[in-house]
């Protein structure tokens, strides 16, 4: 629409509308005839409209130099396209991203004119590559979810799940068990799973700007091949648990063994300070005093036998005379020899028995 206005003024203005995928390359037309007026004083401007109340310079032409790196966020990637002296200064964006999407006025002054264009950018992105992932027990009878999700993308999304033929890859429909979540696209549920149930399964999230897809495979197994594996599993555990308990058993005996070799010399020395005990053999001094010896001792004895058979005999005449502490033996108390009281007949106390007949068998021994 173009309005013609004192002063000399002419308005301009065209408003248009694109849409551009993220990472493509876009030019917002903008057309003027205000170059030839005065070459010195023309000027240039395209300003992103964030807000109503904040915009920002996007690119720009004045005192006849350029300035293109005002916002920082699209430094790089502006650029006029053509020659913006003889009329045409549209702009060139490059790798587009999210960021660029705004509206976008191109105002031109030369002499007192102006003109200017209204456009507005849409940048779409399409989904990133969805994760797909199972939920469930693949087994025989039991239910199984198939689950896929985009991280990033221009809403709306949507996702489609279909079968891959492993003969010719081929999108095939899902198996007649399978139930599609209404409120959750992104969700099959496989239920009551069957060896039909086994196959790729493939997810494609789509937008307006694109697509993409994940894969999962899905396996069902016998109820009996679960039971077996199981089983084996078992049989591997109580097999390394037989192993690991052999194997300690062996290291035990192993290192008793080496403890009795160890304690065994020991055991032997203990042994060997019997023979030390010995009498050397007596030489012939000595053996006529163990004569001398033995006969005092056989006399001895002698007479202790008679003043013992007559203090029996007087212990059985006056039992009364006999204390009971010298009767009654005590096992745990042993006193020595020469403590005990004898009697003889006559009620006087007896001399006390020398040790003759433990030393006579001493010497006999010997």
């Amino acid at each position: 629409v173009c309005l013609a206005a004192s002063c000399s003024v002419w308005l301009c203005e065209a408003q248009t509308e694109f849409k551009r995928v993220a990472e493509e390359n876009v030019t917002l037309p903008c057309h003027h005839r205000l170059g030839l007026l005065e070459q010195g004083s023309l000027d240039i401007e395209w300003l992103l409209h964030i807000s109503e109340t904040v915009q920002k310079a996007v690119i720009t032409y004045s005192g006849g130099r350029v300035y293109d790196d005002l916002n920082e966020e699209q430094k790089g990637r502006v650029s006029f396209t053509s020659n913006f002296l003889a009329g045409d200064a549209s702009l060139q964006i490059i790798s587009l991203q999210s960021s660029d999407a705004g509206k976008y006025i191109c105002k031109v002054k030369n002499a007192g004119q102006y003109e200017w264009a209204r456009i507005t950018l849409k940048v779409v992105e399409k989904p990133s590559k969805p994760k797909c992932w199972l939920e469930g027990e693949m087994q025989e009878g039991k239910e199984l979810s198939l689950q896929c999700r985009s991280a990033s993308g221009t809403a709306p999304i949507s996702y489609r799940w279909q079968r891959i033929s492993e003969e010719d890859e081929r999108a095939e429909h899902l198996p007649p068990n399978s139930r599609v979540n209404i409120s959750n696209p992104g969700q099959v549920l496989l239920k009551n799973l069957t060896q039909m149930s086994t196959g790729l399964y493939q997810c494609v999230a789509t937008n307006e700007a694109g697509q993409e897809s994940c894969e999962v495979q899905v396996t069902v197994q016998h109820a009996q091949n679960i039971s077996m594996i199981a089983g084996a599993v078992c049989g591997v555990v109580v097999g390394l648990s037989l192993l690991s308990l052999v194997v300690r058993l062996t290291i035990r005996r192993k290192e008793k063994k080496r403890y009795e070799e160890e304690e065994a010399p020991n055991e032997i020395r203990e042994d060997a300070e019997a023979p030390k005990a010995h009498l050397v053999k007596p030489s012939s001094s000595s053996s006529g005093s163990r004569s001398s010896r033995s006969g005092s001792s056989s006399t001895r004895s002698t007479a202790n036998s008679a003043s013992r058979s007559q203090r029996t005999l007087s212990t059985e005449a006056t039992p009364h005379l006999t204390p009971p502490q010298y009767n009654q033996r005590q096992p745990d108390r042993r006193e020595p020899e020469p403590k005990k009281i004898e009697y003889n007949n006559l009620g006087r106390l007896a001399a006390p028995a020398a040790m003759v007949p433990a030393q006579s068998r001493a010497f006999q021994t010997v």
